[in-house]
């Protein structure tokens, strides 16, 4: 009777979990559509009236301009880059604040792998290979998307590009770096010194908890459960590319366009394997959920170096307190409704005790701190199974002059690596900017200006119309 009683309410949870975020979605992509159709009917109804004003425009220094490393803003999980779902942005507008900031769309739900091998060539142009070996291994093309141009074709050691991931983003910038230095990709002569710097904002470093609440099974970190919301995700992805809708696709991509599910080349038949679960990146465990666990972070992490001449920064977020001994949610009004119950939901995770734990010295309490997504302690830098170097630092002045090879994390709280927590959720600020408040607006500002006028390895950047900068070293 008590197990009866236990399935019916992780069944009503299960219904009631998939209609919010089935509706989040409809939302979100309303909401998408909704301006981009306002901002299309406000240039029809303009005025349209013919006045000739000679302006005067001083164009900005354009060798200075170019001189400048991008810094690319790399999403993360269901993430999207600019030119997807309309005018929106999933960094809420930050990309505005500089002059050169590149935001690259890729695969929302691809594996880690896959995405790094977007992000090379996206920057350095040409067509995307995703390596035989692998391909083979994964059942899908080896080649995909082509750029005709890079957006960074000069990209080398002495043209490095700074790195800002959010989420699952931090661990494709740490992948792709550890491919460089590996010399993976065919006909380039690589080095890890292409990348300047990595800041990782909600970094999903060692993995999260919420992959097992949401369905991942926690004896492997890779397989799926039978009854489960990413079990209605993965067949509510299958049919999304299996009817390939153009302009739906144009809008929104999950990525899985290597795989080859359109009905035009798979037919019905196809589709019924894929739902089966007998083909197509879920049934290879090519995509991020596996990655998101424990056990597949730690996987990534046993083969991903920090190197020593990149800057290493990360700001680790929480939304939970202690209270008479307990874990809980730090409030109500400052967390997004559809985060609340997650937060909630992380705060009790216990690791089942018939299965072995993912580490030595594993302890549930370790993993309470959260923002809904992510665990703080996955946050804060690579830790298992090797701790990578670290430091503490509460203001920014603390880590100046900067070292590279050290991961640099922000924190209130004591730890040998620079670190710092933040009370918010950066998931809140891409969906409400203005209810969010000032804060990821300031976290963005100091990154922008840390990239500016304090990394670098041989001389100071000038930035446009600027003679000289104020840098500590």
């Amino acid at each position: 009777m008590i197990r009866l009683w236990i399935s019916s309410l992780q069944l009503i949870e299960l219904f009631v979990s998939s209609w919010v975020h089935l509706l989040y979605g409809f939302y979100i992509f309303s909401t998408a559509v909704a301006f981009d159709l306002s901002q299309a009917l406000s240039e029809y109804c303009k005025p349209n009236i013919n006045v000739k004003v000679k302006e005067v425009v001083h164009p900005p220094d354009s060798s200075s301009l170019d001189d400048l490393p991008p810094i690319v803003l790399v999403h993360g999980i269901f993430g999207f880059g600019q030119g997807k779902l309309g005018g929106l942005s999933y960094f809420a507008g930050a990309e505005k604040k500089d002059e050169r900031v590149l935001v690259p769309d890729l695969g929302s739900l691809t594996s880690i792998y896959d995405r790094a091998r977007e992000l090379f060539y996206y920057l350095k142009g040409g067509q995307v290979d995703y390596g035989e070996e692998h391909s083979n291994a994964c059942g899908h093309s080896q080649f995909g998307r082509i750029y005709e141009q890079g957006h960074y074709p000069e990209w080398d050691e002495d043209h490095p590009i700074h790195f800002v991931g959010h989420s699952a983003g931090a661990q494709v910038v740490r992948v792709l770096q550890q491919m460089l230095a590996d010399k993976a990709f065919k006909g380039y002569d690589t080095d890890p010194n292409w990348v300047l710097s990595i800041t990782a904002l909600s970094g999903a470093f060692n993995g999260t908890t919420r992959t097992y609440y949401d369905g991942m099974q926690p004896e492997d970190g890779m397989t799926l459960k039978p009854v489960c919301l990413l079990q209605l995700c993965r067949l509510g992805v299958i049919i999304y590319d299996w009817f390939d809708i153009p302009w739906l696709k144009a809008y929104y991509n999950f990525g899985f366009d290597h795989f080859d599910m359109s009905w035009k080349k798979i037919g019905v038949w196809g589709l019924v394997d894929c739902l089966l679960g007998n083909a197509g990146p879920f049934a290879s465990e090519d995509w991020i959920l596996p990655d998101l666990t424990i056990q597949g972070s730690m996987r990534l992490n046993s083969h991903i170096q920090t190197f020593p001449d990149t800057f290493y920064f990360s700001y680790a977020t929480k939304r939970t307190r202690r209270f008479l001994g307990f874990t809980v949610p730090s409030g109500i009004l400052g967390i997004h409704p559809l985060l609340f119950i997650r937060v909630l939901q992380m705060c009790m995770w216990r690791h089942p005790p018939d299965v072995p734990p993912p580490y030595k010295g594993y302890r549930d309490e370790d993993w309470w701190d959260n923002d809904g997504a992510l665990n703080t302690i996955s946050m804060m830098y690579p830790r298992f199974p090797i701790e990578h170097p670290h430091r503490l630092v509460t203001n920014d002045s603390d880590c100046r002059p900067l070292q590279p090879g050290i991961w640099y994390v922000k924190t209130e709280l004591s730890s040998f690596w620079y670190y710092k927590i933040v009370e918010g959720d950066h998931i809140l600020f891409i969906v409400n900017r203005e209810r969010a408040g000032v804060q990821f607006d300031l976290i963005y500002d100091s990154i922008f200006e840390r990239c500016r006028k304090h990394v670098f390895r041989k001389t100071p950047q000038r930035l446009p119309n600027q003679s000289q900068h104020t840098v500590a070293s």
